[in-house]
């Protein structure tokens, strides 16, 4: 079996391949490293092999009779070496290297957060580790508060899962550490959104936690921050969701240290196989999530794979109306195509603000009203709209829309069809 490893799977510069065809590789080896004084990450083999093919961007291993319960362990002598040499980035699908985020010192304060959210629908390896090891989550936030100097920090997790919070509450003796209850609504898990609930601070979209004394960490990162400085081991799996269309229809599988590298068929495989009809591959989550194929590997920022349910066939024309907490514009038209409808508008919600080169929610989940947008694309000819709207921007849509005789669909629909899932269309709020 072949593992493939992208040299470019994070925030910054790809890395650079140490390795030559022919080489072999041990579990845990270091086969390229990033750029000297550049942004970047290193990558280690997966797996013990020979090495098949390096190209620019690539580097192709044969598996071989791994054991993979040992790897080749980490060098490094302090925790912010161990950190850096890892090759840990953001695994809640941002990519930034973690040793270069957490290179900071808070002055007599600062909190770390760690983002629990599991914020997509469907994904849920990131509760169903914590459940597993609550320990070994606290222990990661006790080791990168020393090392930032933080003063408190704070697990965010939506309130639904009681159970692992009880487990946390129950494992947790540090009194600088606290558990705070996220709603249940998407996108609790944007960072902005993670500060604005934990600390009471709304950041302007261009600002970092770092402006609220804070710093937030995705709750998997976390697990392998632990796992690099307890450990000393190098950032070689991944946890993941697997649903979908798969042989076990609308079925939902936990895969917790899957090797990275891994072809996506192989991972539809552990989870059971694939169905025999789907719409498309989704890597990632249902909101912001990318389409992928069956021989794309899995990399440092792959949370989920979902096998969408077939695409219902859309009118011919539609409107997308595009928010900066979902689906981007070329993702819905992407979807608009796959339903056989050609675009005639696109709209932007209106708290979506350019920020470089993507858009940012001013004040992420919480929305003022859709209607300009709707009617806007109503004008343009739009005989339904597909949308990404968060959870509240969705209610806001569904407030207006069918007044206006438009169908709407969401970009979500086709990923969560395939689970069985409610559709994100209205909602109330609780006490409503």
């Amino acid at each position: 079996m072949d593992f493939v490893f992208l040299l470019k799977q994070h925030v910054g510069a790809p890395s650079e391949a140490l390795v030559q065809e022919n080489d072999f590789v041990k579990r845990g080896q270091i086969i390229a490293e990033k750029p000297q004084g550049a942004l970047g990450a290193n990558i280690f083999s997966s797996v013990d092999g020979k090495v098949k093919t390096v190209d620019t961007d690539r580097i192709v291993v044969e598996e071989s009779q791994t054991d993979f319960t040992k790897y080749i362990p980490l060098q490094g002598a302090t925790p912010k070496e161990l950190i850096e040499e890892s090759g840990i980035v953001g695994l809640g699908g941002a990519g930034f290297p973690t040793s270069v985020k957490l290179n900071l010192h808070f002055e007599g304060k600062g909190t770390v957060i760690i983002n629990a959210a599991e914020c997509e629908p469907i994904l849920s390896h990131n509760i169903a580790r914590i459940e597993k090891e609550p320990e070994k989550l606290l222990d990661g936030l006790a080791i990168i508060m020393k090392l930032v100097n933080a003063q408190k920090g704070i697990v965010a997790v939506k309130g639904i899962h009681k159970e692992v919070i009880e487990k946390l509450e129950k494992a947790n003796t540090d009194s600088r550490v606290s558990i705070h209850e996220l709603d249940n609504i998407y996108p609790m898990g944007e960072e902005r959104a993670i500060v604005r609930e934990t600390l009471g601070i709304l950041l302007e979209p261009e600002q970092l936690p770092m402006a609220a004394d804070a710093v937030v960490v995705n709750s998997e990162t976390t697990f392998r921050i632990r796992e690099a400085v307890e450990d000393k081991k190098p950032l070689i799996d991944k946890d993941m969701t697997v649903a979908g269309k798969l042989k076990e229809n609308a079925s939902i599988h936990v895969l917790l240290d899957v090797p990275l590298g891994m072809s996506v068929a192989k991972v539809l495989e552990k989870a059971g196989g694939l169905g025999g009809e789907y719409g498309e591959l989704i890597m990632g989550g249902p909101f912001t999530g990318k389409r992928t194929s069956l021989e794309a590997p899995i990399i440092k920022t792959t949370g989920g794979i979902i096998a969408a349910e077939n695409f219902m066939p859309g009118p011919t024309k539609i409107g997308l109306l595009v928010c900066a907490c979902g689906a981007n514009r070329e993702r819905l038209e992407e979807q608009a195509s796959s339903m056989g409808s050609k675009v005639v508008g696109v709209e932007y919600c209106k708290q979506a603000k350019q920020v470089k080169n993507t858009r940012k929610c001013e004040n992420p989940g919480k929305c003022p009203g859709q209607v300009q947008k709707v009617m806007a694309l109503k004008k343009t000819g739009a005989q339904a709209l597909l949308i990404s709207n968060c959870t509240d921007c969705t209610n806001t849509v569904m407030s207006c829309a069918p007044q206006l005789k438009l169908p709407v669909y969401h970009c979500t629909d086709g990923a969560l069809r395939a689970v069985n899932y409610k559709l994100i269309r209205r909602f109330r709020r609780e006490g409503e």
